[in-house]
Formats: structure tokens, sequence, C-alpha cells
């Protein structure tokens, strides 16, 4: 059903993003109290806005994740290891369930949209994905791992790569755990998918939902690879790639990626509010002599 106007659309695009950080933040404190690491929804929430602020200025989600790791770690001394976990296999689970939304979104194209072109992406990411959960949760695993210790120790990265393994593989015993992670995600991207479809309605592309429904997992599963700072660039070719395949124009293509890359910036804008508010208050307050 189209959407009456740009700014209806922009507000609702807007919405549908914002809403899914309370959710994604509950993801994160499930993973961390099933290591032992307790910590409230608000604080958590708070640091995942800091994230998207961060992001900003480094490739992608690199940096988000690093800030998170970051100052969790700060706040919990000693749990390096099942925090740096979580965020990982936060990012990981998000990937696997793209994969498999992904493929439900090809089911839905057959016969409609000519998108053979992206099955090698979701090929190569299938094989990568298989390989990472092999390496990471199998217990026979660890004995051909060994033989790469030697390497990272050169390297001097043997610790902080152990510490984010360990913190992985721990979660092999918390199956319940990320079963809800992993149905939290589905919504999360569910969700994204209509916000991308707002941002098309926004410029005045009509299309069914379904398409979006194809395009968002595609669009997720690139952006996972740090190409640019932010995906710069990167998220507005993949719309004009994949809706010219549908006949729309460059220049509306375009837009829909301009737009909901903006949206991406409604994210960081209360992380860089944060940043500030707390710079400010710790900044040492001068005395002078009356």
């Amino acid at each position: 059903m189209p959407i009456g106007s740009t700014l209806e659309g922009s507000l609702l695009s807007m919405l549908l993003t914002v809403v899914t950080v309370p959710p994604q933040a509950w993801r994160w404190q499930l993973l961390l109290r099933a290591r032992g690491v307790t910590e409230s929804l608000g604080w958590l929430t708070r640091a995942y806005f800091v994230s998207y602020a961060v992001g900003q200025v480094l490739p992608t989600s690199v940096g988000g994740d690093a800030s998170r790791i970051y100052e969790t770690s700060r706040r919990h001394p000693g749990y390096g290891s099942p925090i740096a976990g979580s965020v990982l296999l936060e990012r990981a689970l998000g990937g696997a369930i793209t994969l498999a939304l992904a493929a439900i979104g090809f089911l839905l194209a057959i016969g409609r949209y000519p998108i053979r072109a992206y099955l090698w992406v979701e090929a190569l990411f299938v094989v990568l994905t298989a390989i990472a959960g092999i390496v990471l949760f199998s217990r026979r695993a660890r004995r051909p791992l060994a033989f790469g210790v030697p390497l990272l120790r050169r390297l001097r990265i043997d610790r902080p790569i152990r510490a984010a393994y360990e913190g992985i593989h721990g979660y092999r015993h918390h199956l319940p755990t990320l079963l809800v992670v992993a149905l939290l995600t589905a919504g999360q991207q569910a969700t994204r998918c209509v916000a991308i479809w707002a941002s098309a309605e926004a410029v005045g592309i009509h299309l069914s939902i379904r398409v979006f429904i194809v395009l968002g997992p595609l669009l997720f599963l690139v952006m996972l690879v740090p190409f640019t700072v932010n995906g710069l660039a990167v998220r507005e070719a993949f719309f004009v790639d994949f809706l010219g395949r549908l006949d729309v124009g460059a220049d509306p293509a375009f837009a829909t990626g301009f737009l909901f890359s903006v949206m991406t910036l409604v994210l960081a804008a209360p992380g860089l509010a944060v940043v500030l508010w707390e710079s400010i208050r710790r900044a040492p307050v001068s005395v002078t002599d009356g």
C-alpha cells in the first residue's frame, strides 16, 4: 500500500529503524547474562547508540563493535573474553539469520525478479558461515587450530584471538539463549526490510514489499564486509544495481539508498549526544581565586 507523502515515508522509515535498537540491546543482554555478565538494559541501549556514532567514522560496523567491547570490558574487568565473544557471536548470528532470510527472499523472487547475479554472494557467505560455525563451536576443530598458535604468537595477537575464540566457544552450552537471540535477530532484520520499503516509498518508488524482503538481506550481507567507511557509496551502488534490474531509474534508486543511509545517521545522533554530554560532565572545572 503506497505511503501518502515523502514526509510520511521518511518518518515511518526512521521509526522502524530506531525501534529496533532496544530489542538489539536486550539480545545482547541475554548473551552477556548467559556468560555471567549482568548489565542493565538501559546502559546497553546507550552503548548501542554510541556504537552507531563510532561506526560513522570507521568501516561499517567494525568500529561500533570495538566500541561496545571496549566500554563494556571497562565496566566489567576480568570479563573481556565473554564480552568480546558476545559481540562477535551477535555479529555471526546476524550473518547466519541474514542468510536464512536471503534464502527466503530468493524463493519469493523465483520467476519474478532477475537477481541470479546475486546468487554467488549468498553462496560465498553460506560457505564462510559453515566454516566459521565448525571452527568456533566444534571441539574437534581445536586440535588443527592449535597449529596456527605459533604464528599468532610471532604476530603478538595470540592472546586477543584466544580470548575471542574462548568467548564464543563457551556459548555452545547455551542453545536456548542462542535460539531466542536468533528469533530477535530475525525480527529486527525483517523490521529493517520494511524500513527500506518506506524509504523507497518516500522517494516515489512504489513496489511490492516483497521486493524489499528480497533486497534487504542481500544488502545486509554486502554491508557485513568493511569495504568503505560506514559503507559509503557501497550501499547506494547496491540500490542502483538491484532496483535498476526492476526498471527503476538510477536517480530514485540512489535516493532510496541515500535516504536509508540517513537513517544510520539518525541512529548515531543519540550516541553522539551521549558522548558529548559525558565529555562535558567529565571535563575538569577550573577554579579561579576571587
